[in-house]
């Protein structure tokens, strides 16, 4: 008969397990730490502050902040700002960022180069950028206009960051610029990952390029559509580096998107729980938008 084992060895592995598991709180102890400080406990208070009116012994729990939202023309009008300027740069980075990934995986000379000059936006800080660009766009010395002015241009009427009209179109100029590889990026991976069967089927049947283009590369790339419009329409929704370096929210108040008045709402004013309130009904809009997307992209799998 085999001997039994002894209680000794068998509390050895007990022993080390709970050692090992021990070493790995440890280990991720700080990590978590940080987390908790620096994101569970700033929304914990920003939740607090929210649907908190008052200080000191008169304070009170209270919607004020959000039923003020609806009255207030300002954070309506920068809402509406945001909207636009989400919209149209969304609409003109996808187009872009569609046509050039059509474009590269096309067995083209120099394509690699082509590639990594369009990924160089993408790489700037959004703060670079915008200096670059504010400079740029300068009506009197900026490259822009000194372009137009050689070409026989007129280019008085060219006041691209402080003319209400011009503005919003500027800043999603720049966006546009920055952001196109980004798309392009998602939309080539999700050219070079779809099968080659479908299209040798395709060209065998004599199905024309728009034919092939429509009935097998729209449907196979959707999910890497939906995937760069969900991130992009995330990034647009919170913009504030970009617009506050090349317009300040201005002239006036054409540029304001909802995270520079949040800005402007708690440091410039100290009004802590209306900022954290129009941080709140920002983060619902972002999310609602994002869960269209996300159900989406699960029928898309699921089809």
């Amino acid at each position: 008969m085999s001997a039994q084992p002894s209680l000794t060895s068998q509390k050895k592995p007990t022993r080390r397990r709970w050692r090992d598991s021990s070493l790995a709180y440890v280990l991720i102890a700080p990590t978590v730490a940080v987390l908790l400080a620096l994101s569970v406990y700033p929304l914990i208070y920003a939740v607090k502050v929210a649907f908190q009116s008052g200080t000191g012994e008169s304070t009170r729990w209270t919607l004020e902040h959000f039923t003020r939202l609806i009255s207030d023309s300002f954070f309506l009008a920068a809402l509406g700002h945001t909207i636009l300027y989400a919209a149209v740069a969304l609409t003109f980075e996808f187009l872009l960022g569609l046509g050039l990934a059509l474009l590269v995986d096309r067995p083209l000379r120099g394509r690699g180069l082509f590639r990594a000059l369009l990924l160089v936006p993408m790489m700037l800080p959004p703060v670079v950028v915008g200096v670059v660009w504010r400079l740029m766009l300068n009506p009197d010395f900026g490259a822009i206009n000194g372009t137009l002015r050689s070409v026989g241009f007129n280019t008085d009427a060219l006041t691209w960051t402080a003319s209400p009209k011009l503005a919003m179109l500027s800043v999603i100029a720049v966006d546009v610029w920055q952001w196109t590889p980004f798309v392009f990026l998602v939309l080539l991976a999700g050219l070079q990952a779809i099968p080659q069967e479908p299209y040798e089927a395709a060209r065998i049947d004599g199905s024309s390029a728009w034919q092939t283009f429509r009935f097998i590369t729209l449907p196979l790339l959707k999910p890497a559509m939906l995937i760069a419009l969900l991130l992009r329409t995330m990034d647009l929704l919170r913009v504030f580096d970009q617009i506050f370096i090349l317009t300040e929210g201005g002239p006036g108040f054409a540029t304001e998107t909802v995270s520079l008045y949040i800005y402007r709402a708690a440091f410039r004013f100290f009004d802590f729980g209306y900022a954290a309130a129009m941080s709140f009904v920002l983060l619902v809009i972002t999310n609602l938008i994002s869960a269209g997307y996300i159900r989406l992209l699960q029928r898309q799998e699921a089809a």
